[in-house]
């Protein structure tokens, strides 16, 4: 007997919600393993850069290739750490993060070296975007194309 797939129909709000949880919860359990602690306020920025990341992967993910994806994620991330900390650590003076003395740092908010570790965490949120979607939402099965070569897990 065949099993069919039953379509589930979820608002929007209710699935970038979730989203947005999954990205908050994961971004400070990874700054918690990375740096031994994190402030709430890590978490709304990494909910909303997982959202945008899903959002670029949903919108061009079959047109533009893999490693684009992840540069153009990696500079999301940079882009939204940058105004976080400029509010959070200049402007309201929080003190979240400093990176003066990395080589490479502007105004000790973003780093090159940070920017370059966001590409393979891009590449993690891709997936795992694609994995939720695909799974928990019913969307479409995710491919990939990175030059010539297209793939799918």
């Amino acid at each position: 007997m065949e099993k069919r797939a039953v379509k589930r129909k979820y608002s929007p709000l209710a699935k970038n919600s979730f989203l947005f949880f999954i990205g908050f919860t994961t971004y400070i359990s990874i700054e918690v393993i990375w740096r031994g602690r994190s402030h709430w306020s890590m978490g709304l920025v990494g909910g909303l850069c997982f959202l945008l990341i899903g959002l670029l992967n949903k919108r061009y993910s079959w047109e533009l290739s893999l490693v684009w994806q992840c540069l153009a994620s990696a500079a999301i991330i940079t882009v939204l750490e940058l105004i976080a900390g400029l509010i959070l650590n200049v402007w309201l003076g929080l003190g979240i993060w400093d990176y003066t003395n990395l080589p490479l740092n502007f105004m000790g908010q973003i780093s090159l070296l940070y920017s370059l570790l966001w590409i393979p965490l891009s590449l993690f949120a891709i997936f795992f975007d694609d994995w939720l979607r695909h799974f928990l939402f019913c969307e479409e099965k995710p491919y990939y194309r990175i030059g010539k070569w297209c793939f799918t897990f």
